[in-house]
């Protein structure tokens, strides 16, 4: 059962908005509209509108931001001694956050510190010196042809000899997959092998009930939910208490903690005893991370944990929302099928899966993907800390201390950004004349971040991504079982699809039959 955000209030806000309500109603103050359209409370001010939409964050504030003139919009809570913050989708404010100003937007401490016993301190969740040798540590080994040519041979295992049956199975019986699932499974199998070189197996019948992974996974969403719910609530502080008590969603954070590392900590002892033996394969991740320096098993714990979020959470998330896209739209499906059998004919392979010159020859699948992408961004929102007063480029003031997110989710719904087809799936958009993929502005979508933190990974996400989707679409289509309705995102630390993705799987026939 997932956490409500709204759960996650404390019990200091619940007591503290009937009274701020009852002096509100004693001076009789006209409420007045607040300069993105919201209307403001005396006292309060636009609180009751964060409050009340926490459980709906990424949609609510992206409708918010587009009526915003500048496209962003500024809560200060701090009258009432809460948080302040913007949230922002103009692309000259994301170059200023991200690069233009780097310095003076870190992750910052309420960032970190709500973060660290999750995520600890690795490189998604560290800043100034801590982070930039773990930074150049990873970009030199992410640099490295053997690198992606491991990927893509433990990629195409993962494929053909699991996930390809899988779905046959699937086809043959009648059954429907929730394909978040198979997904999110896939993914972990794929991520776990390369970045550590431990095979889950969770994607075979079985592979679930060994060793706790069913626990394991269960625990990863549980603790992004919850860790979310940290960030939502206007009083920072909040779940300190919350933690200190062991009360409410703090109490199931601790149980999911527990479990997270007491999974990850055995694949770091195994891997370590292994390494000892000299039984350690010496191509994936972890094993070119220690040998760049040494490391503490709290330190490895924590390349880990991060590494397992990265490569199974965000891949898999844009996966699930790109098959849901195309089983909606039969056109984009044959455009990609039919570039996947033209890179057929031209490579004369009957491989079952395809190797790297082959899927850089997919554009249109690339397009598709990145459009998909573009709609439903696996990280919606991306959150710093402003340390010295400033002004955006937009002329918004920020203050020092004051939380500054850009949204992703909210930039792909600005027609001044995207056009009056903005809200359409639309992976033409990508294409040149030519038809050759057309890469924009990291500003303008920011979903692989951009700047000095721009992800390192985003080749390799590509490569695992077009992989399955090309495997998986030249032999299967889906038929989406929730018929017309549209999936709503879950706002965790990736944006998840809410109730899974059921699918029904059919057999595709002979190109032009």
């Amino acid at each position: 059962m997932e956490l409500s955000l709204t759960s996650a209030q404390p019990m200091l806000l619940l007591l503290l908005l009937p009274l701020l309500y009852v002096l509100c109603l004693r001076r009789n103050t006209r409420k007045q509209p607040h300069a993105d359209g919201l209307k403001a409370y005396p006292i309060i001010g636009t609180l009751p509108h964060f409050v009340k939409n926490q459980d709906c964050l990424v949609e609510w504030s992206a409708g918010v931001i587009a009526r915003c003139p500048t496209h962003t919009m500024v809560f200060d809570f701090k009258s009432l001694g809460l948080m302040a913050g913007a949230i922002t989708a103009n692309p000259a404010n994301v170059e200023y956050i991200v690069k233009t100003n780097f310095q003076n937007y870190p992750k910052g401490e309420f960032v970190v510190s709500a973060m660290a016993d999750f995520l600890g301190h690795g490189i998604f969740n560290s800043d100034g010196d801590q982070w930039l040798s773990q930074r150049k540590a990873a970009s030199y080994e992410f640099s490295k042809r053997s690198l992606r040519n491991f990927v893509v041979s433990t990629v195409r295992f993962e494929v053909v000899e699991r996930l390809l049956p899988l779905l046959s199975r699937a086809e043959l019986q009648g059954l429907t997959l929730d394909m978040q699932d198979v997904l999110e499974r896939f993914a972990f199998d794929n991520i776990c092998c390369v970045a550590f070189d431990e095979d889950p197996a969770c994607l075979t019948d079985d592979g679930l009930g060994v060793n706790g992974r069913a626990e394991f996974m269960h625990a990863l969403n549980d603790a992004q939910i919850m860790v979310m719910a940290r960030f939502m609530s206007p009083v920072k502080w909040a779940w300190r208490v919350k933690k200190l008590l062991n009360m409410g969603p703090e109490r199931r954070m601790s149980k999911a903690l527990a479990t997270i590392h007491g999974y990850v900590d055995r694949i770091v002892r195994d891997r370590s005893e292994r390494g000892a033996a000299g039984l350690a394969r010496k191509d994936d991740f972890l094993s070119r991370f220690v040998s760049s320096c040494e490391h503490s098993d709290e330190s490895l714990r924590d390349v880990v944990t991060s590494f397992i979020i990265a490569g199974r959470d965000t891949t898999s998330s844009a996966l699930t929302w790109f098959f849901w896209l195309v089983s909606r739209r039969r056109e984009v499906e044959e455009k990609i099928v039919r570039e996947i059998c033209g890179v057929r004919v031209s490579s004369g392979s009957a491989d079952a899966a395809f190797s790297l010159d082959e899927l850089r020859e997919m554009h249109y699948l690339h397009a598709a993907v990145t459009e998909s992408m573009r709609l439903y961004p696996p990280v919606a929102m991306d959150s710093r800390c402003c340390q010295h007063d400033d002004i955006l480029p937009d002329g918004t003031f920020v203050g020092k201390g004051w939380q500054v997110s850009y949204s992703a989710y909210a930039m792909a719904r600005l027609e001044e950004i995207w056009g009056d087809d903005c809200a359409e799936y639309r992976p033409e958009r990508w294409l040149d004349k030519e038809g050759a993929f057309r890469q924009e502005s990291s500003f303008k979508y920011p979903v692989f971040h951009a700047g000095p933190r721009m992800c390192l990974g985003k080749e390799m996400a590509y490569i695992q991504m077009k992989s399955i989707a090309a495997c998986v679409l030249e032999r299967f289509s889906f038929q989406f079982v929730g018929g017309e309705s549209r999936p709503g995102p879950v706002f965790s630390v990736t944006l998840r699809m809410e109730g899974g993705l059921p699918m029904q799987v059919k057999k595709r026939g002979p190109p032009n039959s």
